[in-house]
Protein backbone atom coordinates (compact mmCIF):
# COMPACT_ATOMS: atom_id res chain seq x y z
CA UNK A 1 0.00 0.00 0.00
CA UNK A 2 1.07 3.35 -0.88
CA UNK A 3 2.84 5.88 2.02
CA UNK A 4 4.10 8.43 -0.80
CA UNK A 5 1.73 11.24 1.10
CA UNK A 6 2.75 14.43 2.54
CA UNK A 7 2.85 16.27 -0.84
CA UNK A 8 -1.06 15.06 -1.90
CA UNK A 9 -3.93 16.88 -0.90
CA UNK A 10 -6.97 14.81 1.07
CA UNK A 11 -8.91 13.06 -0.08
CA UNK A 12 -6.89 11.40 -3.44
CA UNK A 13 -7.63 8.12 -5.30
CA UNK A 14 -4.21 6.99 -5.20
CA UNK A 15 -4.03 3.76 -8.31
CA UNK A 16 -1.28 1.30 -7.73
CA UNK A 17 -0.06 0.33 -10.93
CA UNK A 18 2.05 -2.35 -10.13
CA UNK A 19 -0.99 -4.07 -8.86
CA UNK A 20 -3.54 -3.18 -11.46
CA UNK A 21 -0.96 -3.96 -14.25
CA UNK A 22 -0.73 -7.47 -12.43
CA UNK A 23 -4.82 -7.75 -12.08
CA UNK A 24 -4.82 -6.93 -15.97
CA UNK A 25 -2.60 -9.84 -16.30
CA UNK A 26 -3.72 -12.05 -14.69
CA UNK A 27 -7.46 -11.62 -15.38
CA UNK A 28 -6.19 -11.34 -19.60
CA UNK A 29 -4.45 -14.84 -19.13
CA UNK A 30 -7.42 -16.69 -17.69
CA UNK A 31 -9.39 -15.90 -20.71
CA UNK A 32 -7.01 -16.76 -23.18
CA UNK A 33 -6.77 -19.68 -21.35
CA UNK A 34 -10.29 -20.58 -21.90
CA UNK A 35 -10.40 -19.42 -25.32
CA UNK A 36 -12.81 -16.52 -24.60
CA UNK A 37 -12.37 -13.37 -25.72
CA UNK A 38 -12.02 -10.37 -23.01
CA UNK A 39 -13.37 -7.18 -23.34
CA UNK A 40 -12.78 -5.16 -20.41
CA UNK A 41 -15.10 -2.62 -19.24
CA UNK A 42 -13.38 1.00 -18.62
CA UNK A 43 -16.53 2.60 -16.82
CA UNK A 44 -14.50 1.59 -13.54
CA UNK A 45 -11.30 3.51 -14.70
CA UNK A 46 -12.03 5.93 -17.04
CA UNK A 47 -8.98 6.30 -18.45
CA UNK A 48 -7.65 5.48 -21.66
CA UNK A 49 -4.08 4.86 -20.52
CA UNK A 50 -5.17 2.37 -18.58
CA UNK A 51 -7.72 0.93 -21.42
CA UNK A 52 -4.47 1.10 -23.51
CA UNK A 53 -2.49 -1.25 -21.06
CA UNK A 54 -5.62 -3.38 -20.98
CA UNK A 55 -5.55 -4.02 -24.72
CA UNK A 56 -1.27 -4.42 -25.20
CA UNK A 57 -2.35 -7.35 -22.62
CA UNK A 58 -4.80 -8.99 -25.40
CA UNK A 59 -8.26 -7.62 -24.76
CA UNK A 60 -9.85 -7.12 -27.98
CA UNK A 61 -12.06 -3.67 -27.57
CA UNK A 62 -13.71 -2.62 -24.44
CA UNK A 63 -17.20 -2.13 -23.58
CA UNK A 64 -18.40 1.60 -22.00
CA UNK A 65 -21.80 2.26 -20.50
CA UNK A 66 -22.94 5.61 -21.78
CA UNK A 67 -22.26 7.66 -25.06
CA UNK A 68 -20.10 10.32 -23.60
CA UNK A 69 -17.73 7.63 -22.52
CA UNK A 70 -17.39 6.19 -25.79
CA UNK A 71 -16.95 9.84 -27.24
CA UNK A 72 -14.43 10.14 -24.89
CA UNK A 73 -12.40 6.60 -26.01
CA UNK A 74 -12.93 7.34 -29.48
CA UNK A 75 -11.23 10.49 -29.17
CA UNK A 76 -8.15 8.78 -28.48
CA UNK A 77 -8.21 6.71 -31.16
CA UNK A 78 -10.10 3.65 -29.52
CA UNK A 79 -11.47 1.64 -32.67
CA UNK A 80 -13.96 -1.31 -30.90
CA UNK A 81 -16.34 -0.08 -28.90
CA UNK A 82 -19.54 -2.11 -27.25
CA UNK A 83 -22.32 0.35 -25.75
CA UNK A 84 -24.17 -1.47 -23.00
CA UNK A 85 -27.15 0.40 -22.59
CA UNK A 86 -30.31 0.83 -24.51
CA UNK A 87 -30.72 4.47 -26.40
CA UNK A 88 -33.79 5.87 -27.53
CA UNK A 89 -33.01 9.72 -28.22
CA UNK A 90 -32.91 10.99 -31.61
CA UNK A 91 -30.12 13.01 -29.98
CA UNK A 92 -28.56 10.48 -29.21
CA UNK A 93 -28.58 8.61 -31.73
CA UNK A 94 -27.29 10.94 -34.40
CA UNK A 95 -24.21 11.17 -31.55
CA UNK A 96 -23.84 7.17 -32.16
CA UNK A 97 -24.24 7.56 -35.94
CA UNK A 98 -21.25 10.32 -36.18
CA UNK A 99 -18.89 8.16 -33.78
CA UNK A 100 -19.75 4.97 -35.77
CA UNK A 101 -18.09 6.44 -39.08
CA UNK A 102 -14.63 6.68 -36.78
CA UNK A 103 -14.79 3.26 -35.24
CA UNK A 104 -16.60 -0.28 -35.09
CA UNK A 105 -19.17 0.17 -32.81
CA UNK A 106 -22.13 -2.29 -31.20
CA UNK A 107 -24.71 -1.16 -28.81
CA UNK A 108 -27.48 -3.43 -27.23
CA UNK A 109 -31.64 -3.64 -27.08
CA UNK A 110 -33.91 -5.40 -24.68
CA UNK A 111 -37.28 -3.91 -26.26
CA UNK A 112 -38.84 -3.06 -29.85
CA UNK A 113 -38.74 0.72 -29.23
CA UNK A 114 -34.66 0.91 -28.84
CA UNK A 115 -34.81 -0.78 -31.84
CA UNK A 116 -36.94 1.39 -33.48
CA UNK A 117 -35.39 4.17 -32.72
CA UNK A 118 -31.55 2.87 -33.96
CA UNK A 119 -33.27 2.28 -37.23
CA UNK A 120 -34.99 5.22 -37.57
CA UNK A 121 -31.20 6.81 -37.13
CA UNK A 122 -29.35 4.45 -39.31
CA UNK A 123 -31.88 3.39 -41.84
CA UNK A 124 -29.87 5.27 -44.63
CA UNK A 125 -26.49 4.02 -43.74
CA UNK A 126 -23.60 2.83 -45.69
CA UNK A 127 -23.11 0.26 -43.15
CA UNK A 128 -25.59 -1.65 -40.73
CA UNK A 129 -25.01 -1.44 -37.18
CA UNK A 130 -24.42 -4.21 -35.46
CA UNK A 131 -27.18 -4.65 -32.25
CA UNK A 132 -26.85 -7.25 -29.02
CA UNK A 133 -29.96 -8.28 -27.68
CA UNK A 134 -29.81 -7.93 -24.35
CA UNK A 135 -31.13 -10.79 -22.15
CA UNK A 136 -31.80 -11.08 -18.40
CA UNK A 137 -30.44 -14.39 -16.71
CA UNK A 138 -30.96 -13.46 -13.34
CA UNK A 139 -30.01 -9.98 -12.02
CA UNK A 140 -33.30 -8.59 -12.67
CA UNK A 141 -32.51 -5.18 -14.68
CA UNK A 142 -32.58 -5.08 -17.96
CA UNK A 143 -32.99 -7.59 -20.56
CA UNK A 144 -35.60 -9.64 -22.54
CA UNK A 145 -36.95 -12.12 -19.89
CA UNK A 146 -36.87 -15.42 -22.11
CA UNK A 147 -35.01 -17.11 -24.84
CA UNK A 148 -38.22 -17.19 -27.35
CA UNK A 149 -38.19 -13.70 -26.44
CA UNK A 150 -34.30 -12.86 -27.03
CA UNK A 151 -35.00 -14.54 -30.56
CA UNK A 152 -38.36 -12.65 -31.85
CA UNK A 153 -36.42 -9.12 -30.88
CA UNK A 154 -33.64 -10.47 -32.87
CA UNK A 155 -35.63 -11.50 -36.10
CA UNK A 156 -37.10 -7.51 -35.78
CA UNK A 157 -33.52 -6.53 -35.57
CA UNK A 158 -32.29 -8.18 -38.58
CA UNK A 159 -35.23 -7.34 -40.31
CA UNK A 160 -35.07 -3.43 -39.13
CA UNK A 161 -33.43 -0.83 -42.25
CA UNK A 162 -29.71 0.00 -41.58
CA UNK A 163 -29.32 -2.50 -38.21
CA UNK A 164 -27.71 -5.94 -38.07
CA UNK A 165 -28.48 -8.28 -35.08
CA UNK A 166 -24.81 -9.44 -33.68
CA UNK A 167 -25.88 -11.92 -30.73
CA UNK A 168 -26.48 -11.43 -27.40
CA UNK A 169 -25.58 -10.12 -24.18
CA UNK A 170 -26.35 -10.67 -20.44
CA UNK A 171 -24.80 -9.41 -16.95
CA UNK A 172 -25.14 -12.20 -14.75
CA UNK A 173 -25.86 -12.13 -11.34
CA UNK A 174 -23.35 -13.27 -8.80
CA UNK A 175 -23.06 -17.09 -8.81
CA UNK A 176 -25.29 -17.20 -11.84
CA UNK A 177 -22.97 -18.91 -14.70
CA UNK A 178 -25.18 -22.17 -14.90
CA UNK A 179 -28.40 -20.03 -15.46
CA UNK A 180 -26.09 -18.11 -18.02
CA UNK A 181 -25.58 -21.20 -20.00
CA UNK A 182 -28.88 -22.67 -19.73
CA UNK A 183 -30.40 -19.09 -20.98
CA UNK A 184 -27.90 -18.25 -23.76
CA UNK A 185 -27.57 -21.85 -25.11
CA UNK A 186 -31.34 -22.02 -26.10
CA UNK A 187 -31.99 -18.22 -27.24
CA UNK A 188 -28.99 -18.99 -29.48
CA UNK A 189 -30.71 -22.07 -30.95
CA UNK A 190 -33.73 -20.30 -31.39
CA UNK A 191 -32.27 -17.03 -32.64
CA UNK A 192 -30.00 -19.34 -35.56
CA UNK A 193 -33.90 -20.28 -36.08
CA UNK A 194 -35.02 -17.18 -36.42
CA UNK A 195 -31.96 -15.51 -38.52
CA UNK A 196 -30.01 -17.94 -39.50
CA UNK A 197 -27.28 -16.40 -37.14
CA UNK A 198 -25.99 -15.36 -34.08
CA UNK A 199 -22.43 -14.84 -33.65
CA UNK A 200 -21.52 -13.12 -30.51
CA UNK A 201 -22.99 -14.28 -27.21
CA UNK A 202 -21.20 -11.44 -24.77
CA UNK A 203 -21.39 -12.12 -20.52
CA UNK A 204 -19.62 -10.52 -17.87
CA UNK A 205 -19.03 -9.00 -14.42
CA UNK A 206 -16.11 -9.54 -12.01
CA UNK A 207 -17.91 -11.28 -9.59
CA UNK A 208 -18.35 -14.13 -11.69
CA UNK A 209 -15.23 -13.90 -13.05
CA UNK A 210 -13.78 -17.10 -11.49
CA UNK A 211 -16.70 -19.23 -12.57
CA UNK A 212 -16.65 -18.15 -16.59
CA UNK A 213 -15.76 -21.59 -17.34
CA UNK A 214 -19.39 -22.80 -16.18
CA UNK A 215 -20.56 -20.91 -19.54
CA UNK A 216 -18.90 -22.14 -22.31
CA UNK A 217 -21.49 -20.87 -24.55
CA UNK A 218 -20.24 -17.40 -24.16
CA UNK A 219 -17.35 -15.76 -26.75
CA UNK A 220 -17.07 -12.79 -25.23
CA UNK A 221 -16.29 -11.69 -21.64
CA UNK A 222 -16.49 -7.72 -19.78
CA UNK A 223 -15.52 -7.15 -16.49
CA UNK A 224 -14.66 -3.60 -14.98
CA UNK A 225 -13.61 -3.93 -11.43
CA UNK A 226 -11.12 -6.36 -11.65
CA UNK A 227 -8.84 -3.82 -12.30
CA UNK A 228 -9.09 -2.05 -9.05
CA UNK A 229 -10.72 -4.46 -7.10
CA UNK A 230 -12.16 -2.74 -3.92
CA UNK A 231 -13.99 -4.46 -1.01
CA UNK A 232 -17.15 -5.85 -1.98
CA UNK A 233 -15.17 -8.12 -4.05
CA UNK A 234 -12.82 -8.46 -1.00
CA UNK A 235 -16.63 -9.88 0.89
CA UNK A 236 -17.15 -12.02 -1.76
CA UNK A 237 -13.58 -14.15 -1.87
CA UNK A 238 -12.89 -12.70 -5.67
CA UNK A 239 -9.80 -10.61 -4.81
CA UNK A 240 -7.41 -10.70 -1.59
CA UNK A 241 -6.21 -7.55 -0.13
CA UNK A 242 -2.85 -7.68 -2.12
CA UNK A 243 -5.13 -7.23 -4.98
CA UNK A 244 -6.80 -4.02 -4.38
CA UNK A 245 -4.89 -1.18 -6.41
CA UNK A 246 -7.11 1.58 -5.39
CA UNK A 247 -7.19 3.17 -2.35
CA UNK A 248 -8.71 6.97 -1.14
CA UNK A 249 -6.49 8.82 0.63
CA UNK A 250 -7.77 10.59 3.58
CA UNK A 251 -6.96 12.87 6.73
CA UNK A 252 -7.79 12.72 10.21
CA UNK A 253 -9.59 16.40 10.68
CA UNK A 254 -10.72 15.34 14.47
CA UNK A 255 -11.02 13.53 17.20
CA UNK A 256 -14.14 14.43 19.14
CA UNK A 257 -14.16 10.91 21.66
CA UNK A 258 -11.60 8.17 22.00
CA UNK A 259 -13.71 5.89 19.74
CA UNK A 260 -14.59 8.31 16.91
CA UNK A 261 -12.14 10.36 14.15
CA UNK A 262 -13.19 12.27 11.67
CA UNK A 263 -11.96 12.25 8.14
CA UNK A 264 -12.07 14.15 5.51
CA UNK A 265 -13.09 11.70 3.00
CA UNK A 266 -17.00 11.74 3.36
CA UNK A 267 -19.84 10.97 0.53
CA UNK A 268 -18.03 12.81 -2.65
CA UNK A 269 -14.67 10.79 -1.94
CA UNK A 270 -15.52 6.79 -0.87
CA UNK A 271 -19.46 6.76 -2.63
CA UNK A 272 -22.44 6.15 -0.03
CA UNK A 273 -22.80 2.37 -1.99
CA UNK A 274 -23.32 -0.33 0.92
CA UNK A 275 -23.41 -3.04 -1.83
CA UNK A 276 -24.86 -5.46 0.89
CA UNK A 277 -21.67 -4.49 3.74
CA UNK A 278 -21.42 -2.85 6.76
CA UNK A 279 -19.55 0.32 6.64
CA UNK A 280 -18.15 2.20 3.94
CA UNK A 281 -14.58 1.36 3.18
CA UNK A 282 -11.88 -0.85 4.41
CA UNK A 283 -9.13 1.44 6.20
CA UNK A 284 -5.92 -0.46 5.96
CA UNK A 285 -3.84 0.89 9.04
CA UNK A 286 -7.01 0.49 11.03
CA UNK A 287 -8.42 -2.71 10.25
CA UNK A 288 -10.28 -3.06 13.32
CA UNK A 289 -12.06 0.43 13.04
CA UNK A 290 -15.04 1.03 10.78
CA UNK A 291 -16.44 4.09 9.11
CA UNK A 292 -19.74 4.32 10.75
CA UNK A 293 -21.52 7.04 8.57
CA UNK A 294 -21.07 9.85 5.66
CA UNK A 295 -22.24 13.30 5.33
CA UNK A 296 -20.65 15.12 1.77
CA UNK A 297 -17.50 16.03 3.28
CA UNK A 298 -16.77 13.71 6.54
CA UNK A 299 -16.52 10.42 7.09
CA UNK A 300 -17.23 9.14 10.61
CA UNK A 301 -14.16 6.65 12.26
CA UNK A 302 -15.57 3.90 14.83
CA UNK A 303 -12.71 2.49 17.05
CA UNK A 304 -12.97 0.27 18.95
CA UNK A 305 -12.65 0.74 22.81
CA UNK A 306 -9.25 0.77 24.60
CA UNK A 307 -7.19 0.90 21.43
CA UNK A 308 -5.02 3.74 20.10
CA UNK A 309 -6.36 4.87 17.08
CA UNK A 310 -4.89 7.50 14.42
CA UNK A 311 -3.46 11.05 15.55
CA UNK A 312 -5.42 14.26 13.94
CA UNK A 313 -3.30 14.75 10.78
CA UNK A 314 -2.43 11.46 9.93
CA UNK A 315 -3.11 9.98 6.58
CA UNK A 316 -5.45 6.79 6.13
CA UNK A 317 -5.77 4.49 3.03
CA UNK A 318 -9.29 3.59 2.73
CA UNK A 319 -10.33 0.46 0.35
CA UNK A 320 -13.85 1.75 -1.17
CA UNK A 321 -16.62 -0.59 -0.89
CA UNK A 322 -16.69 0.31 -4.92
CA UNK A 323 -14.70 1.40 -6.70
CA UNK A 324 -16.56 2.24 -9.65
CA UNK A 325 -18.19 5.63 -8.75
CA UNK A 326 -15.14 6.70 -7.13
CA UNK A 327 -13.32 7.09 -10.34
CA UNK A 328 -16.55 9.63 -11.19
CA UNK A 329 -15.90 11.33 -8.34
CA UNK A 330 -12.22 12.85 -8.81
CA UNK A 331 -11.07 14.78 -11.48
CA UNK A 332 -7.62 13.11 -11.21
CA UNK A 333 -6.15 10.35 -9.64
CA UNK A 334 -1.90 9.57 -8.60
CA UNK A 335 -0.62 6.70 -10.40
CA UNK A 336 2.35 5.12 -7.86
CA UNK A 337 4.71 2.58 -8.30
CA UNK A 338 5.04 0.30 -4.69
CA UNK A 339 5.00 4.14 -2.53
CA UNK A 340 7.00 6.14 -5.34
CA UNK A 341 4.67 8.67 -7.06
CA UNK A 342 4.49 7.99 -11.05
CA UNK A 343 2.00 10.51 -11.76
CA UNK A 344 -0.97 12.59 -11.65
CA UNK A 345 -3.47 10.83 -14.23
CA UNK A 346 -6.72 12.76 -15.68
CA UNK A 347 -9.87 10.66 -15.59
CA UNK A 348 -10.84 11.47 -19.22
CA UNK A 349 -14.23 10.33 -18.90
CA UNK A 350 -15.12 11.40 -15.56
CA UNK A 351 -18.95 13.04 -15.12
CA UNK A 352 -19.63 10.99 -18.94
CA UNK A 353 -23.22 10.04 -17.80
CA UNK A 354 -25.42 10.98 -20.66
Amino acid sequence: MAHMTPDIETPAVLIDLDIAEANIAAAQAHFDGLGVRFRPHIKTHKIPRLARLQLREGAQGIAVQKLSEAEVFVAEGFEDILLCFNLLSPTKIERLRALSTQCHLTVVADNLATVQALSTGFADSADRLSVLVECDTGMGRCGVQTPQDAADLAYEIEHAPGLHFQGLLTYPAVQGEVAVQTFMSAAKALCITAVGHCETISSGGTPTMADAALAPVVTEYRAGTYIYNDRSLLARGACTLADCALTVLSTVVSRPTPTRAILDAGSKSLTSDLLGLQGYGHVVEFPGAQITALSEEHAILTLPPDQPGPAIGQKLHIIPNHACPVSNLMDQVYFHRSGTLIAAQKVAARGCVT
